[in-house]
């Protein structure tokens, strides 16, 4: 399948929260509460730059004030029911007063939003359905509802933690799945030993991070998250960029894990790991990544900024093959050079499409995962040419798909 079949089959699930895809959280110090785990959300910035400069109170007070815990807050942070600023160049978020004015006037102040981020178990969450604890565990598995966070227990293992709202809303939705025989294909995904929840908890996580923040840069540095070292060089290789996408990366609300623990569950968490998903990633990455240059270019040492912006853009003229290696395409023809590279941020601007969501129904979930992951790298889209159409009085590797790793999968190599 095209990338293009591919981006349209993962655009079109977007239905129900699933338990692999979607997923939010970033880790903070696991709490003796269930709840206030590893998996704590980002914070980031709900308000653009110049609303930074009201009032603000750090996020510890902005808990107590509003009557929440350290989980809650972070929670009721990631799903956008409390507005932060963050500085442009990162930081940790802070709550402006105001905000904090507003929300002790929402009616049922305090508990109402206590009651919206309230989470659950496993236990918790099968008697709220009304069914055994080992069906609520496959319904998760399968990505019928997506975590919202997690915690490690006495022994270093994950527990994930669901919305009871999210569940309720569930068994409403889908009440023949909480009795009688799981549908042919859920059976089939769940014996393959398929487990939605991490990937599901990733996307929602970064989803919602990418959808909240304002500038550009944050916006790559939460997709950049979900690549690993290596994957992300070959997406971006000024290591400039690299070092200031970790510097906007949004940072939670009460700062990262300190616990060895749960960094270790964070680091093995964050980065995709299905071929889909790190494809799906390249892709937004590079999308974000190319609105972030035309925003502003980042920072050099020294602060020469001027002078890395030229570097950048004189770079840009260089074939890249970021799944193969780097093709240098050189030779006497640099206006056709410029046209080509023209032609690549052309295709690049018309393959914009919306990041997947995990929220697909659970059995739609099911019969994709049991058909088989698309072919996604079989070859470039309609229209883009591959390696017999390449023209060859113009430079090869261009362009997104270039980028994207398809020299190795048979397009036009530099």
């Amino acid at each position: 399948m095209a990338v293009s079949g591919v981006l349209r089959t993962n655009a079109g699930r977007r239905g129900v929260r699933t338990e692999s895809d979607p997923g939010r959280g970033e880790a903070a110090q696991v709490d003796a509460r269930p709840g206030a785990g590893a998996g704590g959300a980002d914070g980031v910035s709900g308000r653009d730059e110049a609303a930074a400069t009201a009032p603000t109170v750090a996020a510890g007070r902005a808990a107590r004030d509003l009557g929440l815990r350290r989980a809650e807050f972070e929670i009721a942070v990631h799903l956008g029911l409390i507005e932060v600023v963050t500085a442009r160049d990162g930081g940790r978020p802070r709550v402006p007063e105001e905000e904090i004015a507003r929300l002790r006037k929402v009616p049922g102040f305090p508990g109402g939003m206590a009651e919206r981020v309230r989470t659950v178990g496993t236990a918790e969450g099968a008697a709220l359905l009304g069914i055994a604890p080992a069906r609520f565990t496959r319904l998760a598995r399968a990505g019928c509802f997506c975590p919202v966070t997690f915690y490690l227990n006495r022994y270093r293992a994950v527990v994930w933690l669901y919305l009871a709202d999210e569940l309720s809303a569930f068994a409403a939705r889908e009440p023949e799945l909480l009795g009688g025989r799981a549908p042919v294909e859920m059976r089939a995904l769940l014996e393959s030993g398929v487990d939605r929840r991490p990937r599901n908890w990733r996307s929602q996580r970064i989803d919602r991070l990418v959808s909240r923040s304002r500038d550009p840069w944050a916006r790559a540095a939460v997709q950049a998250s979900a690549l690993d070292p290596v994957q992300l060089a070959e997406v971006v290789d000024d290591p400039y960029e690299r070092a200031y996408l970790v510097r906007v990366r949004p940072e939670p609300v009460f700062g990262r894990p300190v616990s060895p623990a749960a960094r270790e569950a964070m680091a093995e968490l964050l980065p995709a790991d299905d071929p889909d998903e790190i494809l799906w990633r390249r892709v937004g990455l590079t999308l974000e990544l190319d609105r972030a240059r035309e925003d502003r270019p980042a920072p050099a040492p020294g602060g020469d900024v001027a002078a890395h912006a030229t570097s950048v853009r004189g770079t840009a003229g260089t074939a890249r093959s970021v799944g193969g290696g780097a093709g240098v395409a050189s030779g006497a023809g640099g206006a056709a050079a410029g046209a080509a590279a023209d032609a690549g941020r052309a295709a690049s601007a018309s393959l914009v499409v919306p990041v997947p969501h995990s929220a697909t129904a659970c059995v739609e979930a099911s019969r994709v995962a049991a058909a088989g992951p698309p072919a996604a790298a079989a070859g470039p889209p309609a229209g883009v040419p591959g390696p017999a159409d390449c023209a060859p009085g113009l430079p090869r590797g261009r362009g997104l798909l270039a980028r994207l790793g398809w020299r190795g999968r048979g397009g036009c190599a530099g």
